[in-house]
């Protein structure tokens, strides 16, 4: 077993890479109903990532060298039950943003072979062959994964941020009025529009999850968490910005590649392609990240005895891999089911999923926070408590913005998992 670990930046890139996947790219045909309110919307999310982001930074100095991220924060501070709940939520979460990824990067290939666009199940054979082949790359070292990792980052954010940088030229400011679109009230469509950008920034935690692979974890993982949501906020306020002031609303809803659509609107459909590009790079690593905490995850609550015994066996590269097989097979199923719809509502619903079910994650981290400053007695308490508190609260406006069928199935999904941990304490 390889005795290497990831240094700064990999670990950075896992942050930044884990973020900036999919969402980015589909997430202003999503916002495109709601108008230039949205723009706040990112504002308020931006806010909270960067709460949740101190707390993550703060818990991986006080709770160093241990793997699971919220998971092992949680059963640290509050016991098994409520950890085997976190687990079981953020493995939930991670199935939906693989199949949203999935999804979004089928969606950017059909800008190359049209044929994806039109034909469900070419779609769908192209959508399964980049899950499982991340799933056998996850079988590999994890220096391996992280300079994969580390290259995609930097390949995904050129493109970005040169749509970002050069688009605001092309701002037209009339296509951020009327400021609200849809039928809901501001506040209620700043909520929802809170909700739908956060899908965004999940992953700022990332780096906590395998924290036993990182070199120096109690600085590194602080300072990668803290430096890549602030980069990540960057790119995607600036980008998103231009996004929809360049296209009109009416257009933008219906767009399945926005980011390509845009460059061709100002540099004729040579650009798109290019742009399309960046784009298909950009979830390719974001499904690498992600395949690599879908196997890290159950694999910590499994040497606790609080997930099957099977997820938490290792090849010989310190893989996981039984886990990542079993959890790509989830990943599989659910992109499939979502396919009946159109690409753009079938990413928005499992959007808005996996960002509900990774809020118990965030809840319990955030309490474990605070219980852990009053168990060591931590210099600056009490302005380490308001943030703690915020994070919570901004955790549960997140809930409020997913509306009442996303909680509905989020709840469902989350109790769908006692009767596992029932047979677990039995045996």
């Amino acid at each position: 077993m390889s005795n290497k670990k990831l240094t700064f930046w990999p670990t950075t890139a896992l942050v930044v890479g884990n973020m900036i996947g999919s969402g980015i790219f589909l997430l202003p045909a999503s916002l495109a109903a709601f108008g230039g309110i949205s723009l706040i919307g990112w504002l308020v999310a931006s806010a909270g990532a960067i709460l949740l982001a101190l707390v993550f930074g703060n818990l991986s100095r006080l709770v160093p060298n241990t793997n699971g991220g919220p998971y092992a924060y949680t059963k640290v501070t509050l016991g098994e039950f409520p950890a085997y709940l976190v687990a079981w939520g953020y493995w939930v979460s991670i199935w939906c943003t693989n199949a949203a990824i999935a999804v979004a990067l089928v969606g950017y290939l059909g800008i190359f072979f049209p044929i994806l666009a039109t034909n469900p199940l070419a779609a769908i054979l192209t959508g399964l062959s980049f899950i499982w082949f991340f799933s056998w790359l996850n079988s590999k070292p994890i220096q391996t994964i992280g300079f994969v990792q580390l290259v995609t980052t930097i390949l995904k954010i050129i493109p970005i941020l040169f749509i970002a940088l050069v688009g605001i030229f092309y701002i037209n400011s009339d296509y951020y009025f009327p400021l609200n679109l849809s039928t809901e009230s501001n506040f209620s469509a700043i909520a929802t529009t809170t909700t739908l950008t956060f899908f965004a920034f999940l992953g700022m935690e990332s780096a906590t999850i395998p924290s036993a692979s990182v070199e120096n974890s109690s600085s590194t993982i602080r300072k990668a968490t803290i430096f890549g949501t602030l980069i990540t906020i960057f790119v995607y306020v600036l980008s998103s910005a231009a996004i929809m002031g360049i296209i009109p609303a009416e257009t933008l809803a219906k767009s399945t590649a926005p980011f390509a659509d845009a460059a061709a609107m100002f540099w004729g459909e040579s650009a798109k392609y290019w742009v399309a590009g960046g784009a298909v790079i950009s979830t390719l690593g974001a499904l690498n990240g992600w395949i690599l905490i879908q196997g890290q995850i159950p694999m910590a609550a499994a040497q606790d005895d609080l997930f099957p015994k099977i997820f938490g066996k290792l090849n010989k590269n310190g893989s996981p891999i039984i886990g990542i097989v079993l959890s790509s097979i989830l990943v599989s199923i659910l992109m499939m089911l979502n396919y009946t719809e159109g690409l753009v509502s079938a990413f928005t619903f499992m959007m808005t999923l996996s960002t509900l079910s990774v809020i118990t994650p965030y809840i319990f981290s955030t309490a474990s926070y605070a219980i852990l400053l009053f168990t060591k007695k931590e210099k600056g308490m009490t302005r380490k408590l308001i943030i703690a508190f915020l994070a919570f609260c901004f955790s549960i406006l997140i809930i409020v913005g997913s509306g009442q069928e996303v909680v509905f199935w989020g709840f469902l999904l989350l109790m769908s998992g006692i009767p596992f941990y029932v047979l677990l304490k039995r045996s």
